[in-house]
Parts: structure tokens; C-alpha cells; sequence
């Protein structure tokens, strides 16, 4: 029977996986548990971005053409308006069913001899223990993956935290064929609307907005061209929500607990970059846990999450101002190059100090738009 591991990741979502998966290529013994049983969904706009795949590959996760939908690059619709960008030359993007993923995140974790709890909840940790399921296991490190209500998080007692105001997201899959390669991005007057293909005959949709109530039916009529699109077309999933924000924590470790993906900290969903961020995360936290210094890994947790939270920012100051949406998007019509490499840096292949003079171009196209 398993009664000590170097690893325990508590939550056995894709950060959790990506953790433990980084853990095994230094060749820690790792442990997952978590109380669901796979795969695990969870509301999510199922796209992932360059920097996403990148590391995925690194992990050594590789996602099969026939279960992923290429992505060229993102469309902003509002009012009538529309402008486009594709992401960088030799960055691509795909689109990918959160199920799906989870399963492949499995295999590979299986394959490097992960040992893998499925529904074995976790009922307490201590200082080089954790109490799963009646028994307890000792562990050198803990790795908190388990959310954004994290319990390990408020065990640890790494709960203080910076909040901006929490919006609500609901998703929902649809069986109509993709009308574009984009990830699309519908801007209404007090929420947005996500659209990603996920194969050939199958869209996710999803939407944002401030509003606890609103949900994903009674939000599409504030977006007119999405709403006719899926006029008639039938539901091919169950409707999922989940808050999302912009969330920083004070600290990400104590001792030997270290948190990764939401449990560490959010960044708004209109970015797509939890997922990749917390892909990164994983990496940086097993080459700190190899050289045994956790205080490392916050710095590096800093930096990772410094351009998605930048991008969230800039990208919320059009939420709930139509009139500015509609003169940023006359703006991308007409100095598409802005577009262009305000996409780039968003997906890394550019430097945040590339945004000064953009920002300079963009502010001046406000003003003449």
C-alpha cells in the first residue's frame, strides 16, 4: 500500500496534472488525489493559446489532430463592427474539449507512473502528511491545485489576497459547424460573448458579464450576429458557470506547500490564459522543487503572471462602455497592424515594452476615430 511519495498534488485538474507531470520529469515520485471521478470538466471557453501548447509540449502532452481544432487567430465583434488578427507566424492555437484534455493530461501522468487517487478526498494535511481517504501518506512537498476556493490554500493559511470585482461566466456547447477558424469575441453593453470551434459539427460559447443571474440563453440577444447563428441549433453539453477575476495572491507557498493554477491566483477568462499559465506555473514549480527553494518559485510565479493580468486589465476597460468599444474597433479596422501586435504581445511573442507605443497609436485612434 502507497505510504510516502517525494510529491502530493491535492486536485487532479490539468494544473494538478501538469504539476505532477513536471514533478516526474525530475524524477520526484508523485502522488494526485482528488474526491471527482474522470474526466473532469469545468466551465471553460476550451481554448489554448500559443504559449499553452508550447509547454504542453515540454510536459511532453500531445494533443491528436482528430481531437483538437486549429485556431489562426482572434475576431472582435460589437455593434455591427468587426476586426481580426492572426496570432504570429509560427504560433497556432487550438481548440480543445476540457474533457478530452483531462484525459490525455491523464494518460500521460499515468504513463510516467504518476500514481493517480481518483475520488479520494483529501481530509487534512500537516507538515510532511496528508490524510486522504482514512489514511495518511508522507510527503516531502504539497502541491495545492485544487481551485479557486482552494482548501489547501486556507490550510496553509495563504488566503490573504487582492480581488477585483468577480465576474460570472456560463458555457454550453452547440452542434452547428463552425463558421470561422477565430476565437471570437462578442461585446455587448454589459457582457461579453466567447466563441471557439471544438471539431467540425461542434461550437463552444460562453459568456461573461457582472451579473450573478445571467445566464448563457438570456445573455445571447445582447450579441444579435452570434444569437442568429444559433438560431434553431441544438444544445450538445449541459450548461456550466464559474466566477472568474482577476485574483493576486500576497504569498503562493509556506514551508512545504506550494499552490498552482487557480489556487494561486486568477486572471480574468476573457484573456484564455488560465490554462497556459498554469501550465508554466508547473514547470517553474518542479525546477524549484528540485533545487528546494519555494521562495524562487514565487518570484517566477510573479513574472509568469504579469503580461495575462496586464492583458485582462486592458482588455476589461471595454466592458460596459459601448462607445469606447465601438471606437477601439474603428481603431483595429483601420490600423490593423495595432490589432496585430497587441495579439502578439498577449501571446508572448512580443515585450510588454512594445505596449508603450502601442498604446500611444491606439490613444491617438481614439481621438481621430
Amino acid at each position: 500500500m502507497l505510504n510516502s511519495t517525494d510529491v502530493f498534488v491535492i486536485g487532479g485538474g490539468p494544473a494538478g496534472l501538469a504539476a505532477a507531470i513536471a514533478a516526474r520529469q525530475q524524477g520526484f515520485r508523485v502522488v494526485v488525489a482528488d474526491g471527482a471521478k474522470p474526466p473532469i470538466d469545468k466551465a471553460c471557453g476550451e481554448a489554448l493559446m500559443p504559449d499553452a501548447i508550447t509547454t504542453l509540449e515540454r510536459l511532453g502532452v500531445a494533443v491528436p489532430a482528430a481531437e483538437a481544432c486549429p485556431v489562426r487567430g482572434v475576431r472582435f465583434l460589437s455593434s455591427g463592427l468587426s476586426a481580426e488578427a492572426d496570432f504570429p507566424w509560427g504560433n497556432r492555437a487550438l481548440s480543445v474539449r476540457r474533457t478530452a484534455l483531462h484525459r490525455i493530461m491523464t494518460e500521460r501522468a499515468a504513463d510516467l507512473g504518476v500514481d493517480l487517487l481518483w475520488e479520494s478526498a483529501v481530509t487534512g494535511i500537516s507538515r510532511e502528511q496528508v490524510r486522504v481517504e482514512g489514511r495518511t501518506i508522507c510527503t516531502r512537498w504539497i502541491v495545492g491545485a485544487d481551485g479557486a476556493n482552494s482548501r489547501v490554500r486556507r490550510l496553509a493559511n495563504l488566503d490573504v489576497q487582492s480581488r477585483t470585482d468577480r465576474r460570472y461566466a456560463f458555457r454550453q456547447h452547440y452542434r452547428v459547424a463552425p463558421w470561422t477558424d477565430r476565437m471570437e469575441i462578442y461585446w455587448g453593453k454589459h457582457s461579453q460573448g466567447y466563441t471557439t470551434p471544438v471539431s467540425n459539427k461542434e461550437v463552444c460559447v460562453a459568456v461573461a458579464s457582472r451579473t450573478p443571474g445571467l445566464r448563457l440563453e438570456e445573455s445571447l440577444p445582447a450579441f444579435p450576429e452570434l444569437h442568429a447563428r444559433l438560431r434553431g441549433a441544438e444544445t450538445a453539453s449541459a450548461e456550466r458557470g464559474s466566477l472568474t477575476a482577476n485574483r493576486k495572491l500576497k504569498r503562493i507557498w509556506r514551508r512545504n506547500v506550494a499552490l498552482i493554477g487557480d489556487a494561486s491566483g486568477t486572471v480574468d477568462a476573457i484573456t484564455g490564459e488560465g490554462l497556459g499559465l498554469a501550465f508554466g506555473q508547473a514547470v517553474a514549480l518542479a525546477n524549484c522543487l528540485r533545487s528546494g527553494n519555494l521562495a524562487a518559485y514565487q518570484a517566477e510565479h510573479r513574472r509568469l503572471a504579469l503580461r495575462p493580468l496586464l492583458m485582462a486589465r486592458l482588455m476589461l476597460t471595454l466592458d460596459g462602455r459601448p462607445r469606447f468599444q465601438h471606437r477601439t474597433l474603428e481603431v483595429f479596422r483601420k490600423r490593423p497592424e495595432v490589432f496585430r501586435r497587441l495579439l502578439a504581445l498577449h501571446v508572448g511573442s512580443l515585450s510588454p515594452f512594445h505596449l508603450a507605443l502601442d498604446s500611444l497609436t491606439l490613444g491617438w485612434g481614439l481621438l481621430t476615430a
